[in-house]
């Protein structure tokens, strides 16, 4: 499934997708998203996302700059 756009989303909807996305799976060694995470509540790093500000491809491509 892929993140809703802003202009056709709520900021709940967009949060939802956020937390459904960055879901522990509790599978550290095969899944990998607390290492992208590195601690940090997804909601947060995606906070321009959920508020409408920055579409979700941007704000992950900055987080994936930051993480390599």
């Amino acid at each position: 499934m892929s993140a809703p756009s802003i202009k056709d989303s709520t900021a709940e909807m967009r949060r939802a997708y956020v937390a459904e996305a960055w879901k522990c799976l509790h599978d550290c060694e095969m899944c990998g998203k607390c290492r992208v995470l590195r601690g940090r509540e997804a909601e947060f790093l995606y906070a321009d996302y959920i508020e409408g500000k920055r579409e979700y491809m941007e704000v992950t491509k900055e987080i994936r700059n930051i993480n390599y």
